[in-house]
């Protein structure tokens, strides 16, 4: 029994929350909380094992209230933010501060049966994660340039956990990397503040993806929220499309749909890692890169913060090396 409690402001949000992880009969809601001062007393004597925080609410602000939390009571949090500018980088700094994941408010991107489901897989998730294993590693220095460009597409997954490691490996890459296409599972909107994060702290360009974008050495392309992203190609020349279409593995954008993509049309010209995450999405499409001729990597258990996603690949036969995260870069780019 996974035992939650609910931190928001709107009394709307907590019963809503609420009602929906109550449908699931592996979760129990110990409690709800206004503020951050409730909140305080109610962990101490509840002992939930995740919160859902609001970010935005009155007398402490959710992201102060998380850096004491982290400090002297750690716990896996699920932020509930809203779609606004302000909102999604807002939960950004909370994902830096160390919450494992990021939801929008209800009524905002999902109807309630989308909600339920969304929710009650996030709480189940953030239950298993290993607080400890996040990175805090300070900024790091991007690798020397590479001596000559090549056809080469780098394509990365990740889940849980992977908007840390993702800094980590994209500061590291060098000004003129080659082309890369990641899928990060989060929510519409939140994926532009993620890739405009990025952007401002790596020698490479970081953007979300449009549909039709050309790729070049030095771009690095995040897929957009309830999207999948694929890789095309026409003679030599790669780009992306960006479209609808079912879940994959209950996700959109899927990591298989691009890794599938990627096996397709660049082949042995690939590169491929799969990082921190919950559920087997890019086991498939990695194992299907490794068939075509890509060189695929893992991220190793120790330096998960979720070891689901990279154990599936490793456990289908689709990955060459297992790497802890701070030599992957090094792993990928000595692969090109």
């Amino acid at each position: 029994m996974v035992k939650v409690l609910v931190v928001d402001d709107s009394a709307l949000v907590r019963r809503v929350l609420t009602e929906e992880l109550a449908r699931d009969p592996e979760i129990q809601v110990v409690g709800s909380a206004p503020d951050p001062y409730v909140a305080r007393d109610k962990i101490l004597q509840l002992k939930p094992d995740v919160l859902t925080l609001d970010i935005e609410m009155p007398r402490m602000d959710g992201l102060s209230f998380l850096r004491k939390l982290m400090k002297h009571h750690p716990l896996p949090v699920i932020v509930v933010s809203s779609l606004t500018p302000k909102g999604s980088e807002m939960a950004m700094d909370a994902l830096s501060l160390g919450a494992v994941d990021v939801l929008c408010k209800p009524g905002e991107a999902y109807s309630i049966g989308e909600l339920s489901r969304e929710l009650t897989a996030r709480v189940k998730t953030a239950a298993r994660v290993r607080l400890a294993a996040r990175t805090t590693a300070a900024p790091t220095k991007p690798m020397e340039a590479l001596k000559e460009t090549t056809l080469k597409i780098i394509a990365i997954g990740a889940s849980t956990g992977g908007t840390e490691a993702l800094r980590e490996v994209l500061q590291r890459f060098p000004v003129n990397a080659p082309p890369t296409v990641v899928v990060q599972h989060m929510p519409e909107q939140f994926t532009k503040a993620f890739a405009d994060r990025l952007n401002g702290i790596c020698a490479i360009e970081v953007r979300e993806a449009k549909d039709g974008d050309t790729l070049r050495p030095g771009l690095a392309l995040i897929a957009p929220g309830n999207k999948h992203m694929l890789l095309q190609r026409s003679g030599a020349v790669y780009s992306v499309a960006v479209k609808d279409g079912p879940r994959v593995h209950h996700q959109r954008p899927a990591v298989d749909v691009l890794f599938k993509s990627v096996a397709r049309f660049a082949g042995k010209n690939a590169v491929g890692a799969i990082l921190t995450g919950m559920g087997a999405d890019g086991a498939d499409g990695m194992l299907e890169m490794k068939q075509a001729g890509a060189n695929t990597i893992a991220q190793d258990e120790k330096s998960c913060v979720v070891f689901g996603m990279p154990k599936e690949a490793i456990a289908r036969g689709g990955v060459d090396s297992i790497l802890p995260l701070d030599q992957i870069t090094h792993g990928i780019i000595a692969k090109l």
